[in-house]
C-alpha cells in the first residue's frame, strides 16, 4: 500500500501534467525529480486509479475482452476495438484509435523509435498535425527495400517527423546483411552508429506485427530466407517483430545467428514503452506470441483478433 505522502506526490504530479498542461522539463525543475521518475509516477498514478482518463470518441472498446486477456498476460495497456458493422473499415478504425493513443504517449517523449509497414503507415496517416522542435523520430532497424512504396522505412520516419515539424534519423541500409563481418562493419560506420545510439535513448517505440508471409512478399528475402534465418524452422514462426521471427510463446528464433541490421533485442527491450498495433484477423498467432513474450507494453488490436487469441488459449 502506498503511503499518504507518495499518494499526495502522485496527485500533485498528475494535476500539473493533466490539468495545468505543465511540460515535463518544467516538472523536473519544480519537483527536482528526473524525467524518468516523473513519467514512471504518472504511469503509476494511472495504474493505481488516482488518475482516470475517459476518451470520448467513435471508437468503442470491448472492456470485457480487455479484462479477459489481461487475466492471461502481463501488459501495461491493452486496447480491444470493437468491430464495426462494415468489416471493411475495421483496420482503419484500429489505426485511427492507435494514432490517438500513440500521440498521447509521444507528448511525454523526446525520442521516438519507429518501424515501417502498412500498419504504421495507416497509424501515421491519422496523426493530428502538431509542432515539436524538441522531438526526434528515429529508425531503429534497416530498410525493407520498398523504395517505391509510401510504406518504406525512410519515408515513414520522415513523414512522422513532418507531422510534428520534428527532427529525424534514418538508417540508409538493408534490414538484413548475411555476411557477419560486413554487417558489423556497417553498424560501426559513424552515421549508422550515431542513429543507433540515438535509438537507444528512445522513450517510446511504435511498431506493427508481421508474419512469415511478410518475408515471402519480398522476392530477394524469399530467395535467401535460409541464409537470413539459418536453423530457423518456418513452422515454428508465429510472427515477425523488429525484423526477427518469434514463436507462439514469444521466444525469438534467431538469437544465436541474427542477421538483422539495427538495435539489438536486448536494447529494444530496455525501451520503457513499446507500443504495438496489430491489424488483420490472420495475425492472431503473432498477437498471441507477442503477448506471451511481453514484447509490447501497450497493444492495440481488433475485436476479431482478441476473440481468436482467447479461442486459441481455450
Amino acid at each position: 500500500m502506498m503511503d499518504a505522502q507518495h499518494v499526495h506526490l502522485l496527485g500533485q504530479l498528475a494535476q500539473d501534467y493533466y490539468f495545468s498542461k505543465m511540460p515535463i522539463n518544467k516538472m523536473v525543475e519544480k519537483y527536482s525529480l528526473s524525467r524518468y521518475l516523473i513519467l514512471k509516477y504518472l504511469d503509476e498514478a494511472l495504474a493505481s486509479g488516482i488518475v482516470e482518463i475517459t476518451v470520448h470518441s467513435n471508437y468503442e472498446r470491448s472492456v470485457e475482452l480487455e479484462q479477459q486477456l489481461k487475466q492471461h498476460f502481463k501488459i501495461q495497456q491493452l486496447y480491444v476495438i470493437k468491430d464495426p458493422e462494415n468489416i471493411g473499415t475495421r483496420d482503419d478504425r484500429v489505426a485511427a484509435f492507435a494514432a490517438i493513443q500513440a500521440q498521447a504517449l509521444i507528448k511525454q517523449c523526446q525520442i521516438v523509435g519507429l518501424s515501417w509497414g502498412e500498419t504504421i503507415y495507416d497509424v501515421i496517416s491519422h496523426f493530428a498535425k502538431s509542432e515539436r522542435d524538441d522531438l526526434t523520430f528515429v529508425q531503429f532497424i534497416g530498410e525493407n527495400m520498398r523504395y517505391h512504396s509510401s510504406t518504406g522505412s525512410m519515408r515513414m520516419t520522415q513523414w512522422a517527423a513532418t507531422k510534428y515539424d520534428a527532427h529525424y534519423y534514418t538508417i540508409p541500409g538493408p534490414l538484413y546483411i548475411i555476411n557477419d563481418d560486413v554487417r558489423q562493419g556497417f553498424i560501426e560506420e559513424p552515421s549508422i552508429k550515431q542513429t543507433l545510439e540515438v535509438a537507444k535513448q528512445a522513450q517510446l517505440l511504435i511498431c506493427g506485427l508481421g508474419t512469415e508471409e511478410s518475408i515471402d512478399s519480398m522476392p530477394l528475402w524469399r530467395a535467401h530466407k535460409a541464409s537470413i534465418f539459418p536453423n530457423v524452422d518456418p513452422a515454428q514462426v508465429a510472427g515477425m517483430i523488429y525484423g526477427r521471427p518469434y514463436d507462439i510463446n514469444g521466444h525469438f528464433l534467431n538469437k544465436a545467428d541474427d542477421k538483422t541490421v539495427g538495435m539489438a533485442i536486448s536494447d529494444i527491450q530496455k525501451i520503457p514503452r513499446r507500443f504495438g498495433v496489430v491489424q488483420g484477423k490472420a495475425k492472431f498467432k503473432a498477437a498471441l506470441g507477442a503477448l506471451r513474450g511481453e514484447l509490447f507494453t501497450d497493444l492495440v488490436m481488433s475485436e476479431a483478433i482478441a476473440l481468436r487469441v482467447l479461442n486459441e488459449l481455450n
